[in-house]
């Protein structure tokens, strides 16, 4: 089922126009939601980045567009569904049709769609994820790449570029060959006692899970957390380092090149995340 500007439909029957200016320019941000338990994990922090990205591609707000008012639209194709399942959920934003580069509009329309997860919890995956750098193409830093918007063509090379050399994730770089993200999320990197991610101004992704994360390391004794540039040579120092977003939660690089790495911190973090996750 999707819920198409108000209206749940099966998802056969929703379409939208072919001079759709999401389709047709990347005019258009979402949010990717878990849902469990009854509730949208973090979802405060999803709605005022969704609002925040609005705002920043000049997009208009519609005056109902309220934080009640979109979990309700939510939780509307949630119980058209066998709602004690946990789902991944996509709230999709766009503006409307009309116009070339230079919109007609700023009014937006919307889409939220979802599929089933098979774990209700954030588990950690043990298996093996042994990551490369992808630097056939770079992510430019600034505010525009730590908007959650479609326009997503450097992941999408770089996940063909894993799935044909057999890697599991790879790591995308900014102009400056400094590391930015993971293919599907942000990037924290352990050597001894300090925790390092690298900082919005590098044009990392503004990720929910890592802004938890973060908030979680500032409460551990004898850890410290920096939001500093990471070269690519510090992976070769590093003792851990794990990738995180808003389904998985924690994923462990097990691998990279000759290097091996450990899960020790991930594994502290894990109960801690889920507690805050049911707690938010």
């Amino acid at each position: 089922m999707i819920n198409l500007n108000g209206t749940v439909l099966e998802t056969e029957n929703a379409t939208v126009a072919l001079n759709n200016r999401g389709l047709n320019y990347g005019d258009a941000v979402f949010e990717t939601l878990r849902f469990s338990g009854g509730k949208i994990y973090f979802w405060e922090d999803h709605y005022f980045r969704l609002m925040a990205s609005m705002r920043i591609l000049r997009m208009e707000i519609p005056m109902n567009f309220t934080m009640e008012f979109l979990e309700e639209e939510i939780i509307r194709i949630v119980n058209s569904e066998e709602k004690n399942n946990p789902f991944r959920i996509k709230l999709l934003v766009w503006r409307k049709t009309g116009g070339k580069y230079a919109p007609l509009t700023n009014d937006i329309e919307y889409a939220i769609s979802l599929e089933k997860l098979e774990e209700p919890f954030y588990n950690l995956d043990e298996s093996n994820c042994e990551i490369e750098l992808f630097k056939d193409h770079y992510i430019t830093s600034g505010l525009l790449s730590t908007l959650k918007t479609t326009n997503r063509l450097i992941n999408i090379l770089g996940s063909i570029y894993a799935q044909e050399n057999q890697y599991d994730n790879c790591l995308l770089l900014n102009e400056n060959k400094q590391i930015v993200e993971a293919l599907n999320g942000n990037v924290f990197l352990v050597t001894g006692n300090i925790i390092k991610t690298p900082p919005l101004s590098d044009g990392c992704l503004n990720g929910i899970m890592r802004k938890q994360i973060i908030a979680i390391i500032k409460e551990l004794p004898k850890i410290e957390i920096e939001e500093s540039s990471v070269s690519p040579f510090e992976l070769q120092k590093g003792d851990e380092v794990f990738i995180t977003n808003t389904i998985q939660g924690l994923v462990p690089v097990t691998k990279y090149r000759k290097k091996e790495f450990n899960n020790t911190v991930a594994k502290t973090l894990l109960p801690k995340l889920n507690l805050r996750a049911r707690m938010a």
